[in-house]
């Protein structure tokens, strides 16, 4: 595993079991709420409670959005709903459609092609609503650097309504913005399909619309999981109704998406949105039509549902063989670089739909920016990822001047270069994450909630824990520090890249997973029986109708000398390789 700092910031003991007597919880999930900032028991229960939701109308822009909407409903304008082709933009073009629709807007769809046409409202685009006589243009999930195309939208005589999330650029364009960063909304963290749902409430408050509105929350809890915004303030409320509303959904699209991912409605949670259901709607518009998720997200008929759906399941297989083949070719290009503050990595004919996902890895596996770009000609397309502590965005403005474009927010971003421009791009990129990190370069920190003896865990403490769901970014799963443990029963699973074993935590035995992340000194330590250190997920693992507590492997930290008897043990085992090659080759 890499190098990581574990930081875990000692408590007053009294004040933890002062919180666990009030809450009624055990002293791990007390001690896990003191260190994310919860040790008042009335902020603890507002967090517990994830009741956060402010007023639809308070957000700016969305009352006169809302009377310019309905004034072009009665118009008859056709609306065309211009979308993106992740799930959040999908996901807030189906909410704005449905909405429009119930209350009998003549509304078309418009999703771009990744690969044809790129991110945002592009200058086609309107050229073609423009075309076909559109009289409004809204915007979902996109938008709010496309300056010069609502010029030209405003120019053909269309109205353009902006709903974004995305971070603000110094010049707004000359239209109608619903943002959620602009104004005094009081939290400014929604995603693009959650900023569109509060635009849909207020248009359709006091009509039998709302309540097809109403029901829409599904849709607004897949994408905020999907789009990695911070799962705080309102962003948990609406997540904890959407995976309710998920979980009974009528929607034909999503019944069918279910069925075909393996998907038990009943146990649906944040991960399966991560793991099963995200996937295979974001494969449409990384590898596939774009179009095809919002189909299928809009689709009333079940047997055109599961026909979707496994056109999705293609896609989402072809995106996973791709993005493997794109991985193993970046991770040789790092190594051949050796260590520096940011990595900006480019080859011949990487498909841009998993650039993304690619740089996502990278990031997380080395702790270090990543940009990558897909050339093709002399256009190179780009996608980047960042880290704690590292503002992406910052870091594209600075270098700026070698892009052809860029946006996006301070983790996640994308861009253009010109073939001409990349060496000059990655040298200034690179240069301003050298200066961010001036006094050293970042080394991953990995926070522990709660340190716990063996006895203190149980399949009821791994219960408990998920009353601080939903995680995810801001909000991540409870880390547990284990220490002065054994593992034994050693075994491999997934082709080897996984492992599975027991733990003896001071005489309580337990069941482990680690994934992906155990490199071969931690493996050896583990089979020999070492003590280590740990720092783990305690969770339920769910398999063929049976419920067990299980601990997942995060980091490991062994003893200074088990760690060097391990790794001479496996330096003499690659020598004695080394030796008997050469004996054979002789």
């Amino acid at each position: 595993m890499e190098q990581a700092v574990i930081e875990h910031r000692p408590l007053a003991p009294e004040r933890v079991s002062a919180l666990a007597s009030a809450l009624g919880v055990a002293r791990g999930t007390a001690e896990a709420l003191c260190q994310r900032g919860y040790c008042e028991l009335e902020s603890a229960r507002r967090f517990l409670a994830a009741q956060e939701r402010h007023d639809p109308g308070a957000l700016a822009g969305s009352e006169e959005a809302a009377a310019r909407i309905r004034a072009h409903i009665r118009a008859g304008s056709l609306i065309a709903v211009h979308g993106d082709y992740d799930v959040d933009g999908v996901c807030a073009s189906a909410i704005l459609l449905r909405a429009l629709r119930a209350l009998g807007g003549r509304a078309i769809s418009y999703i771009p092609d990744r690969i044809g046409e790129g991110y945002g409202l592009g200058a086609a685009a309107v050229a073609r609503f423009a075309a076909r006589g559109v009289g409004l243009i809204i915007t979902c999930d996109c938008g709010i650097t496309a300056a010069a195309e609502v010029a030209q939208a405003r120019a053909a005589g269309i109205e353009v309504i902006i709903t974004d999330h995305h971070a603000l650029p110094e010049a707004l364009p000359q239209a109608l913005i619903v943002h959620p960063q602009l104004g005094s909304y009081p939290w400014a963290h929604l995603c693009g399909a959650a900023v569109a749902h509060k635009l849909a409430q207020v248009l359709a408050a006091g009509t039998p619309a709302g309540a097809i509105v109403a029901s829409d929350l599904d849709l607004v809890a897949l994408a905020t999981v999907a789009d990695s915004v911070p799962l705080l303030g309102e962003n948990r409320s609406l997540v904890r109704e959407g995976l309710r509303a998920l979980a009974c959904t009528q929607k034909s699209g999503l019944r069918a998406l279910y069925a075909r991912a393996g998907v038990d409605a009943t146990r649906l949670d944040e991960r399966t949105i991560a793991f099963a259901l995200a996937p295979r709607l974001n494969a449409a518009g990384r590898v596939h039509r774009a179009d095809a998720a919002l189909e299928l997200l809009l689709c009333s008929e079940p047997a055109r549902a599961r026909a979707i759906a496994d056109e999705l399941q293609r896609a989402n297989e072809e995106r996973r063989a791709r993005e493997q083949r794109v991985l193993l070719q970046a991770e040789a290009q790092v190594a051949a670089l050796g260590s520096r503050p940011a990595y900006v990595l480019a080859g011949e004919g990487w498909h841009p739909g998993v650039i993304g996902i690619v740089a996502s890895r990278l990031a997380e596996r080395h702790h270090r920016p990543f940009a990558l770009v897909s050339l093709a000609g002399e256009l190179g397309r780009g996608s980047a990822r960042s880290i704690v502590g590292y503002d992406l965005l910052e870091g594209l403005r600075a270098s700026a001047e070698h892009l052809r474009r860029y946006g996006g927010h301070r983790a996640a971003a994308g861009f253009e270069v010109s073939r001409d421009r990349l060496q000059s791009f990655g040298a200034a990129m690179i240069a301003h994450a050298g200066g961010a990190f001036a006094a050293g370069l970042p080394v991953a920190k990995l926070r522990a909630d709660a340190l716990l003896e063996g006895p203190e865990l149980s399949h009821e403490l791994a219960e408990e824990l998920r009353l601080l769901a939903p995680f995810g970014v801001g909000n991540p799963p409870v880390a547990l520090l284990l220490r002065q443990l054994r593992a034994d029963r050693v075994r491999t699973m997934g082709g080897g890249r996984h492992l599975r074993f027991c733990v003896d935590a001071q005489g309580t035995r337990m069941n482990a997973v680690a994934f992906s992340g155990p490199g071969a000194q931690e493996r050896e330590l583990l089979r020999r029986g070492e003590h280590f250190d740990g720092l783990f997920e305690l969770e339920l693992n769910e398999w063929r109708g049976r419920s067990e507590a299980r601990l997942c492997l995060r980091h490991l930290i062994g003893t200074q000398r088990a760690q060097h008897a391990a790794a001479a043990r496996i330096a003499a085992a690659a020598e004695g390789d080394h030796a008997c090659a050469a004996v054979s080759a002789g």
